[in-house]
């Protein structure tokens, strides 16, 4: 019997079954996976500050898929167009939030993955992530969103900053509290929550992975930013950004 070679595919579809039952917030908007901090859940390590760091090292055999996914409390928000304002009619639609990274390889390469643009990324080649898909309904099983980070080639990565940005619907951030959840097999969560809110900016680097000796550090940025040109020339990637659409 010859034994079935794993797929990127496979992978992703493990990393999102085994999310499926995360949840209390049934039929919400990203909210698969959603972690209270207060209630000190087991196998769960909060970073809730800006600034706060923690590591985790590799084990013999190195790293296995490691899974970067969103969750937020979804809410409602009136949404209209000239012709609903002049009719004063308007329908409530969820906020469609986005996650996605920047990346530098230890080769040089750098880039993006996202939506946005349909940068998708790679699991099986570089760089090595790759995002689940663009989720819009709030119907899917686990993390609406999530990025696969094969853990095998993690020593080719340098360094990785993960972002959420509000594609469509009001910038709340103070209302949906969204938060990015690690999973590394074998370790606890790791969840980075907003330790600050700007309504006024619909785009948040959230944290940051680093490749340190082989080790994953993980920090918390919750730092706001108007676009994704201004938060690359904060943290220095370099890329060339333009205007466009999902």
């Amino acid at each position: 019997m010859t034994e079935k070679i794993k797929t990127s595919q496979d992978s992703l579809m493990d990393a999102t079954r085994s999310r499926a039952n995360f949840s209390g917030h049934d039929g919400s908007l990203g909210a698969a996976g959603y972690r209270e901090a207060a209630n000190n859940p087991e196998n769960c390590e909060f970073l809730n500050e800006p600034g706060s760091t923690i590591a985790v090292s590799p084990g013999a055999g190195g790293f296995e898929s490691m899974v970067i996914g969103v969750a937020w409390d979804n809410i409602q928000v009136k949404k209209s167009g000239f012709f609903g304002k002049l009719l004063k009619k308007a329908t409530n639609t969820g906020v469609d939030l986005d996650i996605g990274c920047l990346y530098e390889m230890h080769d040089g390469t750098r880039g993006a993955i996202q939506a946005f643009g349909e940068k998708f990324g790679s699991f099986d080649q570089p760089p090595y992530m790759k995002l689940s898909g663009d989720e819009r309904t709030g119907n899917a099983e686990g993390h609406d969103e999530f990025i696969l980070v094969n853990g095998r080639h993690w020593n080719e990565v340098k360094r990785v900053l993960v972002y959420i940005y509000i594609y469509e619907g009001a910038p709340t951030w103070s209302e949906i509290n969204p938060q990015i959840i690690l999973d590394v097999p074998g370790e606890d969560d790791l969840i980075v929550t907003l330790g600050a809110h700007d309504d006024a900016l619909a785009l948040c680097a959230v944290g940051g992975l680093e490749n340190v000796r082989g080790g994953i550090k993980l920090t918390n940025y919750t730092e706001y930013f108007p676009g994704h040109y201004e938060m690359d020339r904060a943290f220095g990637f370099g890329l060339e950004w333009g205007d466009g659409r999902k």
